[in-house]
């Protein structure tokens, strides 16, 4: 979705040689669709049909001119005439309907200074996708019939139930009961396959001949040969757009209007324009945010100065007689279709409007309907891409749920209808989403119980209470809750009485523990602890190997499913700086790929680490390990070794080989380490590296990585005193570990492993949620 209030990145100037001749072009297109639109659409709203067209070339020499949209393009909106119709029935005049009009111009103009385009962020892209294909299903149920030549209904009526008391569908049905005009239907026909034809012909879509520029000359030309034809093949003038023609310049004037100002303390007017002028924003800021969508050069149009546009567009339709006027996505659409890169296609279909209505009408009216029906029904085949519903199915219910909704609601209903059901539904599906995962909950296993972290996301809004209360009453007696708040940009007062209220009174009387941490100063909930959240001597002296071979199993689970513990780093640097206790001594290689506390997602001062190449044991690697068994008192000694480790494959190739490392490599002192590997090399290594293939040589030194790992615990207990007697005394545990660098998982090695599985994601947590 694009941002609301950001300036187009692009700065093409209107006038740039290398955009202007395809900005004309667009231009022309756009404006033989928006011809019949707006007689159709004045037609639609009981208005007359002048004031339509005015609308039409308001909509793109005054709101274009202004506007900063590059692609849209405004015009009289299918979508308001329902509400057009009703308020120029309840004011009882025209002239006091434009009085409305024009204020409610000006009331989008302070819409548009206090940025109130910025509520277009907020619009779900699944409506979004929703209204592109909505319309371009009505322009397909829609245009067939005028294709037929049954052209009883305005171009431009998008509602579900028409002025003729039909639908969409029955209208379908009309065609197979005879009401065809066989010399429209021919030129539609016609149309069709040209428009398709082109488009796969390269060399004809490429060319700067606009196929529906062809398609309206044939078809002027094509009626002109049916002249001499009978009555079914001479299309009429019921078949032709229907330009009003004035004899004279004065009588031209005389189409224009002035609202009635001797109506402007009447409330009425004022209720009308605000009607008008929220529905209109409203259009606009939707129809703005598809058509960005539209756009191959992905550029963000400034919605706040749209609204400006608009209303400034609403101004002069009110004081000329004009019809209210929003950005149209059927014209936008056509204008991104046939290559505009700047408004000045938008200006240059208004311009053409001004001339078609001045100076050549008699001309305009030889184009028959169904030629530009044929035009909308293949921007529809457009729009609705079979390929958008897919891609929508496979973004899940989430998003295909209120998509399709949309698309149904638009189509059997109306416009602005159909589109503030959808926007129902996506809110809905919000805020379900809100209520069951409002927060990201992980369970960390400790020594002394299992600890539950409920991270709060980042707006905590009211929608959220009922669920973070549900999590907290799930807490059991004697358990420990860490409720973190420091990715938290806001959390609404009525979350934060709730958490108050069970820190200080729900968990004391149900025996639950509680640390606060990471909520800001103005939230009057300072941080506090009730358990420690590092290792601590008493933590250290209560675990057990087994317990411990646990904490990093569970810890690497969560590595490996991206939901690592959001720890306060700096308390415990604070809580260890006086002493540690770590819980394990974890013997492992220095590659770049493998560290330590990350893949176990464990803290500070939970491990002692130590690192060498081909996590191989020698004289001071051996000493750091007594150390921690003998003096710190770790419970566990892990040996982690990882497949691709280039220090187990370099050994193996020069053991291969029969060489040594300094003639080799020329470093001194990595013999030491080729030695300690060689043991765990077959005798067949030298076969195996010059015959296998690139993924059996891999698989081969990986086993013997793990190999590698069961040598290095047998030569700690062969070598140590201390650690043997420690492990035969019960109090330690030597393992073996090899990390897989692919996947992240870690499998634990030895006889005596608990029984470990790798736990799914759902099992420990809610998914990850930061609406709010």
């Amino acid at each position: 979705m694009s941002t609301a209030e950001a300036p187009s990145p692009d700065s093409t100037s209107l006038f740039s040689p290398s955009t202007i001749l395809r900005d004309l072009i667009s231009g022309l297109v756009v404006f033989l669709v928006a011809l019949p639109l707006c007689l159709g659409i004045a037609l639609a709203s009981g208005a007359d049909l002048f004031s339509g067209l005015l609308a039409g070339i308001v909509g793109g020499l005054v709101v274009a001119a202004v506007s900063g949209s590059h692609t849209s393009v405004s015009g009289p909106a299918a979508g308001l005439t329902a509400i057009v119709a009703a308020q120029i029935a309840s004011l009882g005049s025209f002239e006091a309907f434009l009085l409305a009009v024009f204020i409610a111009g000006i009331i989008q103009i302070g819409f548009g200074i206090a940025r109130g385009g910025a509520l277009s962020a907020f619009f779900p892209s699944s409506v979004i996708k929703g209204l592109l294909v909505a319309i371009g299903v009505i322009l397909i149920l829609k245009q067939i019939p005028h294709v037929f030549g049954h052209d009883t209904d305005p171009e431009g009526e998008m509602s579900f139930q028409q002025p003729d008391e039909k639908n969409t569908f029955s209208e379908l049905l009309t065609i197979f009961d005879g009401e065809i005009h066989f010399g429209a239907m021919c030129i539609g026909l016609l149309s069709i396959a040209v428009l398709v034809v082109w488009d796969r012909i390269p060399a004809l879509k490429k060319s700067l001949m606009p196929a529906p520029l062809v398609v309206v000359v044939m078809g002027v030309l094509i009626n002109m040969g049916f002249q001499g034809m009978s009555d079914d093949w001479k299309v009429g003038e019921s078949h032709l757009v229907q330009i009003p023609i004035a004899q004279s310049f004065s009588e031209f004037l005389g189409f224009l209007r002035l609202p009635d100002f001797t109506r402007a303390l009447d409330p009425a007017i004022y209720v009308g324009a605000i009607t008008i002028a929220v529905v209109a924003s409203l259009e606009t800021l939707l129809n703005l945010e598809a058509v960005d969508k539209l756009d191959k050069a992905k550029r963000n149009s400034p919605a706040s100065r749209e609204l400006v546009a608009q209303g400034c567009g609403n101004m002069v339709c009110g004081l000329i007689g004009g019809l209210p006027v929003t950005s149209v996505i059927v014209r936008g659409s056509v204008n991104v279709g046939a290559g505009a890169k700047t408004k000045l296609s938008a200006i240059f279909h208004g311009a053409l409007l001004l001339i078609s209505v001045a100076l050549l009408p008699g001309i305009m009216n030889l184009i028959p309907l169904s030629a530009l029906a044929a035009i909308l029904l293949v921007t529809g085949f457009k729009l609705a891409s079979p390929k958008i519903f897919h891609q929508m199915w496979s973004e899940g219910r989430y998003q295909f749920t209120p998509f399709i909704v949309t698309v149904v609601a638009i189509v059997v209903t109306d416009l602005l209808i159909g589109i503030l059901i959808g926007l129902a539904i996506s809110i809905l599906f919000i805020l379900n989403s809100n209520l069951r995962r409002p927060i990201r909950r992980i369970k960390e296993t400790q020594v002394d119980g299992d600890v539950t972290h409920i991270e709060l996301s980042n707006q905590v809004s009211f929608l959220n209470r009922a669920a973070l209360d549900s999590v907290l009453n799930e807490a059991k007696s004697g358990s420990k809750v860490v409720i973190d708040a420091s990715r938290s940009d806001y959390i609404d007062p009525d979350v934060l009485s709730l958490l108050r209220d069970f820190k200080s009174n729900v968990a004391p009387a149900r025996g639950v523990s509680v640390n606060l941490t990471g909520f800001r100063q103005k939230y009057q909930l300072s941080d506090a602890s009730e358990f420690s959240d590092f290792t601590s001597r008493e933590k250290q002296e209560m675990v057990t190997s087994d317990q411990v071979i646990k904490i990093l199993h569970d810890g690497n689970n969560r590595f490996v499913r991206g939901d690592r513990l959001n720890r306060d780093l700096g308390r415990q640097v604070n809580a260890t700086a006086a002493g540690q206790s770590p819980l394990a001594a974890v013997l492992s290689c220095i590659d770049s790929r493998v560290p330590t506390e990350l893949v176990f997602d464990l803290g500070v001062g939970d491990i002692f680490s130590v690192r060498v190449a081909g996590n191989v044991v020698g004289t001071k690697s051996l000493g750091s390990l007594e150390y921690a068994v003998g003096v710190a008192g770790v419970k566990l000694v892990a040996v982690l070794g990882h497949t691709r480790c280039g220090a187990v494959t370099s050994s193996v190739q020069l053991v291969a080989a029969n060489q040594g490392a300094e003639s080799a490599t020329g470093c001194q002192h990595l013999q030491s380490i080729v030695d300690e590997i060689a043991p765990c090399v077959p005798d067949d290594s030298a076969k195996a590296m010059e015959t296998l293939s690139d993924d059996e040589k891999e698989a081969f030194v990986d086993r013997i990585a793990e190999q590698n790992v069961i040598h290095t615990v047998d030569e700690i207990l062969k070598r140590s005193r201390i650690i043997r007697e420690a492990v035969e005394a019960g109090r330690v545990k030597v393992i073996g570990a090899l990390y897989d660098v692919k996947t992240g998982h870690t499998k634990f090695l030895g006889e005596n492993i608990p029984q470990l599985a790798p736990e799914p994601a759902s099992s420990s947590q809610e998914p990850a949620e930061t609406t709010g």
